[in-house]
């Protein structure tokens, strides 16, 4: 029987998480990137680099930029190890930016709820002028939908590396909004622990 209470599994030392050098709450945006730039150059050059997030979602590409940096530093910087603490809500773009971390790098404390969905597009389209403009106007909205779809895809094959999810799972229940208690993230293996 797996005990799923990080604090008796001899693997991780649950201390690193009283003071997480990166704390974010809130939307994810370029406000919140410029707080996590901050944090990420004054974050510890050696051991675990706890990255602490709550929150309700935002801007998937932001994320995706935060994602790209925890990446980045894992590569040049091997003494550092970032490991995602998520907290109450990590929702849309607060998944994709976990998806980031090595699962085995992933934490959720208890009744943290995950939320996948796929990206979401409001736009207008207004076709007007000649018809060879019209059709280039056309072809380009949907070249940007293509191009979303193959982004979020990229970022659900991120989240489920690993795990016991698979990404028919994933494209079957995201368009629904699907909602993971942190226990059931646990199970599946989306996360190491809980805490």
């Amino acid at each position: 029987m797996t005990d799923t209470n990080a604090s008796n599994d001899p693997a991780i030392d649950t201390t690193i998480f009283r003071m997480p050098a990166i704390r974010l709450s809130g939307t994810v945006d370029y406000a919140m990137y410029e707080r996590f730039r901050t944090a990420l150059d004054n974050a510890p050059d050696t051991g675990p680099v706890v990255v602490e997030l709550s929150t309700l979602g935002g801007d998937p590409e932001v994320a995706r930029m935060m994602g790209e940096d925890v990446r980045y530093h894992s590569d040049i910087a091997p003494d550092q190890r970032f490991v995602f603490l998520g907290k109450a809500a990590i929702y849309s773009a607060g998944t994709t930016f976990m998806s980031f971390f090595l699962p085995e790098n992933r934490y959720l404390t208890r009744g943290t709820r995950l939320m996948i969905h796929e990206r979401k597009l409001s736009k207008e389209l207004h076709v007007e002028g000649p018809l060879t403009t019209c059709i280039a106007t056309v072809k380009a909205l949907l070249h940007e939908i293509e191009c979303s779809i193959a982004i979020q895809n990229e970022g659900f094959e991120n989240l489920i590396r690993g795990t016991q999810v698979s990404m028919a799972e994933v494209l079957e229940r995201a368009p629904a909004n699907w909602y993971l208690e942190a226990n059931e993230a646990q199970a599946l293996g989306l996360i190491a622990a809980v805490i």
